[in-house]
């Protein structure tokens, strides 16, 4: 009986999916929209405040220092060669950072492809998936994480004060993503269709997994 109730859920599933997908997505894919991002994920030793604070004050630190060295790049491969000559100084700023703080928790950066599930920054919405991402993951890497997409550069806004600019988001989006991509995430079309497609998807892959 189990068993025939999961199937049944997953066909609702599948048939949802396939009714919204040509209006929400048009001909654009998550593959298709992953291999022109580079995310930043900065993810925090456990959810205790004070881990999140230090958190916080290492993506400050982080983004200080690479944002004038990246806002400038015009593709994905520009972006990627400056993370990965610049791992080594990212890596001691936030060790430092850390140690002033008065930990002594370990930091691990890299660059490299990771699943993600949906995730909404500002105006855009990205689907689950596999994604490249610059990671910094302070101890045990156990607390939640703050994330933005480092290209096109929508890290670089007022993130002292949490300030996301739908303008510039949109802008910087479209600089890189063909109009059905852009629709895909852009959550202020029909934010709630956008949102439920991608968590169908997610509960989707979760029976099958």
């Amino acid at each position: 009986m189990k068993n025939f109730i999961l199937t049944s859920i997953a066909i609702i599933i599948i048939v949802s999916i396939a009714l919204n997908i040509t209006s929400v997505s048009g001909k654009a894919s998550q593959s298709d929209i992953a291999g022109k991002l580079i995310r930043f994920h900065v993810i925090a030793n456990s959810d205790d405040k004070i881990d999140q604070n230090v958190k916080l004050k290492v993506r400050d630190a982080v983004l200080k220092y690479i944002s004038p060295k990246l806002k400038e790049c015009k593709n994905i491969g520009e972006s990627r060669k400056i993370l990965k000559a610049e791992n080594k100084n990212i890596k001691k700023i936030a060790q430092t950072i850390i140690k002033r703080n008065g930990f002594k928790y370990s930091v691990s950066t890299a660059l490299s492809q990771e699943n993600f599930p949906v995730k909404t920054y500002g105006n855009i919405t990205l689907p689950q998936g596999k994604y490249e991402a610059y990671r910094i993951i302070i101890g045990k890497g156990t607390g939640q994480n703050w994330w933005c997409v480092m290209f096109p550069p929508l890290c670089f806004v007022d993130i002292t004060k949490g300030d996301v600019s739908y303008q510039k988001t949109e802008k910087e989006m479209k600089t890189v993503l063909s109009n059905d991509e852009y629709k895909m995430v852009d959550n202020t079309i029909d934010s709630k269709k956008i949102v439920v497609k991608f968590k169908l998807e997610e509960i989707f892959s979760e029976l099958f997994s």
